[in-house]
């Protein structure tokens, strides 16, 4: 069974449209969920607005949006006032240019979705622009109203498909270089960095999100599970944090770490023509239970 759309529209690059469906790409619904519960009664807890002053509860139709302009001082917006500016949509996912893939900055990324052909008819103009993007090695960036704001999208060719990202506003992604203003200016070379090198050569490996375990999910899992069957759950032993004494120390310790791990495993010795060894003919023997 598909899944169910998120949205529907059309991409429209220039005078080419083509309807196509928007679905959710990454999603927290399996993810472990606590309710709040009152301790003395097991009861679920519910939350409810009361006035900072009074204390007093207010009801959901007293409650209002307030723009903050001052210390206790607010612009109060109706609900239906805010209907009113925000942009209606057209359903239409207007690509405005194309850019080289390398020439992107994954920063603004926000929420990645899938984008597939609404219906067969569809799937010609479809497989064109998703081609054509392909082999040029180019996304598109477009714009479009996607619940109920006006988003910018980065569509990229993906499998079959094309995977769409909305993207952080300007405003919204902080200045890098204020985060790395207190990094000094510093060259290392020679033996040191031939180390790193070799460390990270050793390490290569394959993007694999299927090896990424959630520790967190499976503890609380597990710490679920022992205390339904009323079994007690040992807390991990914590590791303490290495101190880095002499760093060209540590990398050729890692770097002979690593040397040693990188090395391939040793093949088996064929066996001789006639027959297998006695050693892998007979079966260890079985240790008596008792």
């Amino acid at each position: 069974m598909a899944p169910r759309a998120n949205w529907k529209g059309v991409l429209k690059v220039a005078e080419l449209s083509c309807p196509v469906s928007l679905f959710t790409a990454a999603s927290t619904s399996e993810r472990i969920a606590f309710h709040t519960l009152n301790r003395q009664t097991g009861h679920r807890v519910q939350r409810q607005f009361v006035d900072s002053e009074t204390g007093e509860p207010v009801e959901p139709a007293d409650q209002v949006k307030g723009y903050e302009t001052g210390q206790g001082d607010y612009v109060v917006l109706e609900p239906e006032e805010i209907a009113a500016v925000i942009p209606e949509s057209d359903k239409v996912l207007d690509v405005q240019a194309f850019i080289k893939c390398d020439d992107i900055d994954d920063t603004y990324f926000d929420r990645p979705y899938y984008l597939a052909p609404s219906n067969p008819v569809a799937q010609e103009a479809f497989t064109l622009l998703r081609e054509s993007m392909r082999s040029k090695k180019v996304a598109a960036l477009a714009r479009a109203v996607l619940f109920r704001r006006l988003r910018s999208v980065l569509i990229r060719a993906h499998g079959n498909g094309l995977i769409a990202t909305t993207l952080n506003f300007d405003y919204e992604v902080r200045s890098a270089e204020e985060a790395f203003s207190d990094i000094p200016e510093m060259k290392i070379e020679g033996e040191m960095l031939d180390l790193a090198k070799h460390i990270i050569r050793t390490k290569k490996g394959k993007f694999d999100p299927k090896t990424f375990d959630d520790r967190y999910e499976a503890a609380v899992a597990e710490l679920v599970k022992a205390k339904l069957e009323g079994r007690e759950i040992k807390a991990p032993e914590r590791i303490a944090p290495s101190k880095v004494v002499d760093l060209m120390a540590a990398l050729r310790e890692s770097a002979k770490a690593s040397s040693r791990s990188a090395k391939p495993a040793a093949k088996p010795s064929r066996a001789r023509k006639g027959g297998a060894s006695k050693a892998a003919a007979t079966p260890a023997p079985r240790k008596k239970a008792g």
